[in-house]
């Protein structure tokens, strides 16, 4: 099922007449159309442009042209690629690249933020989009709110909020995400780098003042970073239906092997902005991650992938994550990584169990996330 979405945050507003007389549309009409608009948007976005047209499983389907997986995002009927692109600080020829390559393979799952770059990610995104006349129904729109940029679209399909600080009520923060799905802005809001206690506590003020609940925790996820994902955010996905968006499946380039022999000139860490990434690497633990990395990248070699594709796709392979946000800078890395795809169906009981004995770190759970 396809839904075309023709309505613009101009017709909701109301039209000119034929005369260039101005509407007369009442607020209730106004916000009778948005109620409308908002329920449209959200059905084609949870059947997804990508699925195939046959019968599809609410927890997982294949795109039968790219091979893209799709999942629900935590117990909401938005679809999301199981890759997802975060677009951070590219220059524009660059960001058509990777929007270009992403989109083509599948992916359609976009994340941006207000802050990053300035602002200016949010406009590039906006002017790829509407450069490729892309159906805005085929794409999922995610964002973080600061100070109200324009992204040029009617409304984005997920906004995030940050964690929050010790000064701000929780039922501010739940109010404030209500107000913005209400207006149309937004048709979900989800969580970054929250708690469970304070996830916890958003869905009890939302049931609460009969408001609306987040749906997802954007939360970092690798192989040297596991407990919050398999341990806290299950329980909360089965008990609020809060799902996992997760992201540095490469922990910002560490478990791609660039750093075994020291820090590259060229690389991240060698930046003066990165000097704790660089103190993290050349640390007793981060030369223990880097052995561990170089018995995995055998592991890889066996299951004819590299080391960060074998990386991805373990993140892949934990069923309670919805989507994997992939933070490229070029071409190259992006169409390796999303090459995981290719791996996720050999992370089988006994490949993670390898894993798991080289990484000795799996965190004790109730239940066993393996393929």
């Amino acid at each position: 099922m396809q839904v075309s979405i023709a309505c613009t945050e101009h017709s909701l507003k109301g039209r000119n007449g034929e005369h260039g007389k101005p509407s007369t549309t009442s607020p209730g009409v106004v916000n009778a159309a948005r109620a409308k608009f908002r329920t449209v948007a959200i059905i084609a976005r949870s059947f997804g442009s990508f699925t195939p047209r046959h019968h599809i499983s609410l927890k997982e389907s294949t795109g039968k042209h790219t091979g893209m997986k799709y999942r629900n995002l935590g117990k909401s009927g938005l679809r999301v690629s199981c890759l997802g692109l975060g677009e951070y600080f590219f220059t524009y020829p660059v960001a058509e690249q990777l929007m270009t390559i992403a989109y083509e393979n599948g992916v359609n799952l976009f994340d941006t933020a207000e802050v990053y770059a300035a602002g200016r990610a949010e406009i590039i995104l906006g002017n790829i989009i509407k450069k490729k006349c892309w159906r805005r129904s085929s794409l999922v729109i995610t964002t973080k709110l600061y100070w109200g940029g324009k992204l040029q679209l009617e409304y984005v399909d997920v906004v995030f909020a940050n964690r929050p600080d010790s000064n701000t009520p929780m039922e501010e923060i739940v109010r404030a995400m209500t107000y913005v799905i209400n207006q149309g802005m937004a048709m979900y809001w989800g969580t970054s780098r929250w708690t469970a206690m304070e996830i916890t506590e958003a869905y009890s003020v939302a049931r609460q003042f009969n408001l609306i609940s987040p749906v997802c925790e954007q939360a970092e996820y690798h192989l040297f970073q596991r407990e919050k994902v398999e341990v806290q955010l299950p329980e909360l996905y089965h008990k609020i239906g809060v799902g996992a968006m997760t992201w540095s499946p490469l922990a910002c380039g560490v478990i791609t092997g660039k750093y075994e022999n020291g820090i590259p000139e060229s690389s991240r860490a060698s930046m003066k902005s990165y000097q704790w990434l660089k103190d993290k690497i050349l640390s007793e633990d981060g030369r223990k991650q880097q052995a561990k990395l170089k018995e995995l990248s055998h592991i890889a070699e066996k299951l004819g992938c590299t080391l960060p594709q074998l990386a991805v796709a373990w993140c892949l392979r934990n069923e309670g994550v919805s989507s994997v946000l992939l933070g490229t800078s070029n071409p190259e890395q992006l169409t390796e990584n999303l090459g995981a795809i290719q791996v996720l169906p050999k992370m089988t009981s006994h490949v993670v169990s390898e894993i798991d004995h080289i990484l000795a770190n799996r965190p004790n759970t109730k239940k066993d996330y393996r393929s």
